[in-house]
């Protein structure tokens, strides 16, 4: 009966490998679909737009209920895919050229960012920001007209910008957007309040010129940790005397107390005195 069991659940867990997306280098995870799949195979996957082409990064693997897939490999790219997939590529050069000096001559308000020829080559996807609304009606006709097939103008932002165009971040590496977010999640100066991190704009913000996402990351860490933690100004009482919160270190356990003497001294967790709660006695007289 436990052999049973054990089989019904292998044939339940899917496997999933983590796929990059040749086009922008951003890393996905997708479910195998029962294929059988190595490290360093061309595939073709599920997409926002359709198909895209991409190269597996790891190995099968079972996938965890968090990071469950919703997209699948669709199969493995053949000779055909990988002529098509380069084909696509030096059509995407051909059409940013054409439509860059389209704008020029027509004098559009608008910024050409990335052209993206879906894999199956039934539409052209072109991707532009603008400071507000832009007629380009006739800017698709001349795109229409010269490359004879459906055209769609894409307004995005300055976050999506950067995560088309890449780049390296204050750290060194990769943007995160380009890496392996799949969206953007909402950031607050609160966040950069709450690690103490410099509020100059220069120093928190990404190519994008937006707050940077990484400052999410370890947000939740850092208001778990100085939940039960006095705030800084408060004034405590420790095994030192009668102390005023100046600063704190969650990595180290410590915290930073100006002494009533005048005198600053690094105090660890335990040298708070904590008040003693008045035990309730419920027994009746």
């Amino acid at each position: 009966m436990c052999s049973d069991v054990m089989t019904i659940n292998s044939e339940e867990t899917s496997l999933v490998v983590e796929v990059q997306i040749l086009k922008y280098g951003r890393v996905q995870c997708f479910d195998v679909n029962r294929l059988t799949l190595q490290k360093g195979e061309r595939v073709l996957v599920e997409s926002e737009q359709g198909l895209s082409f991409g190269m597996v990064c790891t190995d099968p693997r079972p996938a965890s209920v968090s990071q469950k897939p919703a997209r699948k490999v669709i199969r493995v790219a053949n000779d055909h895919d990988v002529e098509r997939f380069g084909r696509n590529a030096e059509l995407e050069k051909e059409v940013y050229g054409f439509c860059y000096t389209k704008i020029k001559e027509r004098a559009l308000p608008m910024c050409l960012v990335s052209v993206e020829c879906l894999f199956d080559e039934h539409k052209i996807m072109v991707y532009f920001t603008a400071e507000g609304r832009v007629d380009f009606r006739e800017l698709v006709k001349d795109l229409v007209q010269k490359f004879r097939t459906r055209i769609e103008m894409r307004q995005i932002g300055v976050r999506h910008q950067a995560k088309m165009v890449g780049g390296l971040g204050t750290c060194g590496r990769h943007l995160c957007c380009t890496s392996f977010l799949g969206g953007f999640a909402p950031v607050s100066i609160k966040m950069a309040k709450e690690q103490n991190l410099s509020l100059n704009p220069s120093k928190i913000s990404g190519m994008c010129g937006r707050l940077m996402c990484c400052l999410a990351y370890e947000f939740d860490h850092y208001e778990k940790a100085k939940k039960d933690l006095p705030k800084v100004g408060k004034k405590v009482n420790t095994t030192h005397g009668l102390a005023k919160v100046i600063r704190q270190n969650i990595f180290r356990e410590k915290l930073t107390v100006l002494l009533e003497s005048g005198e600053e001294k690094e105090i660890s967790y335990e040298e708070i005195v904590r008040e003693k709660t008045p035990h309730k006695d419920n027994s009746n007289p």
